[in-house]
């Protein structure tokens, strides 16, 4: 029996409506939360092998915000890219479009997670305005030079040895139960059993959501080869900075040097903690984003 969402209750009362636009030749499906006329627009961007379900709780705790939460290219129910590279370029390409595509450009503040941190600030240097920047589990530093770049070369091999098998082999490799159930261990830190079992579920049921097998190594190709510093200097807005101490892909000097190469910058760091702050404390991250954005409101638990 699949555990039942911890936040279910407040997605219930915060309901999501779904549509889908053309961006750059393909279909992009999104989804929204909160009144379609609100003042404040948050455009989301969810990490690597994610979809827009990840953020969801998240979403769920934010109230009076109209919240744009899409699956990226070739993830989720999205499109691969139509005639470009699933690299940041195109990430970034396509991002700039679908913003541009909702009316939303310099309007709308973005917020990147993960591998999103990357395609954020990457759209913006590339031109894409915002008023404000908030990155939830930035990724600070080049992952093929740091202290997981070990780790990021066997990854990336496995990924290219997937890419390489006959389909009948490969697609079922990337897919596989236990595959997922390493990579899901590796990044839950909670001690609460019925949330451990509800994060490694919520991995199981969207982590091999993806398009095909081109699309997925172009796109790890691309998470493990940029990083957030990259674009740092021309993140002139001002930025929120989420971060997690026990975060084992951006560890905290990363972290905390990131704060201090982009301009107007403020770093806030959980403890007990790692790379899902999305799901392990979706309310404190929206306490934050909402006290940031001085818009909207945090909705009261229920019970």
């Amino acid at each position: 029996m699949r555990p039942a969402s911890p936040y279910g209750a407040l997605l219930d009362q915060n309901p999501a409506r779904h549509s889908t636009i053309d961006v750059l030749g393909a279909p992009t499906h999104y989804w929204e939360y909160g009144p379609a006329d609100a003042e404040t627009v948050l455009v989301l961007v969810h990490g690597f092998r994610g979809d827009h379900h990840g953020l969801d709780a998240v979403c769920a705790h934010i109230r009076g915000i109209r919240i744009v939460s899409p699956d990226i290219p070739g993830f989720g129910e999205s499109a691969p890219l139509n005639g470009h590279a699933h690299d940041i370029t195109g990430y970034a390409m396509w991002l700039e479009a679908f913003v541009g595509s909702l009316g939303l450009s310099g309007r709308a503040v973005l917020l990147g997670h993960s591998f999103g941190s990357i395609v954020v600030a990457a759209a913006i240097a590339r031109g894409l305005a915002t008023p404000q920047l908030i990155l939830v589990n930035p990724i600070a530093a080049p992952a093929l030079a740091g202290p997981n770049a070990v780790l990021s070369k066997i990854t990336l091999g496995f990924y290219r040895l997937a890419r390489a098998l006959p389909h009948a082999l490969g697609a079922p490799l990337l897919s596989n139960w236990l595959v997922v159930r390493v990579m899901s261990l590796a990044m839950v830190k909670t001690r609460d059993r019925e949330l451990r079992r509800w994060v490694h579920q919520q991995h199981h049921a969207h982590f091999s959501s993806y398009a095909n097998r081109d699309s997925l190594l172009e796109g790890f190709e691309a998470s493990i080869g940029s990083d957030v510093s990259m674009f740092a200097e021309q993140l002139s807005m001002p930025t929120l900075l989420i971060g997690a101490r026990q975060d084992p892909i951006s560890p905290v000097p990363a972290q905390e040097r990131l704060a201090t190469l982009i301009p107007d910058a403020r770093l806030e760091l959980f403890d007990n903690v790692g790379h899902l702050i999305h799901y392990e404390w979706p309310r404190e991250a929206a306490e934050l984003i909402v006290a940031f954005l001085n818009s909207g409101t945090v909705a009261e638990t229920t019970t």
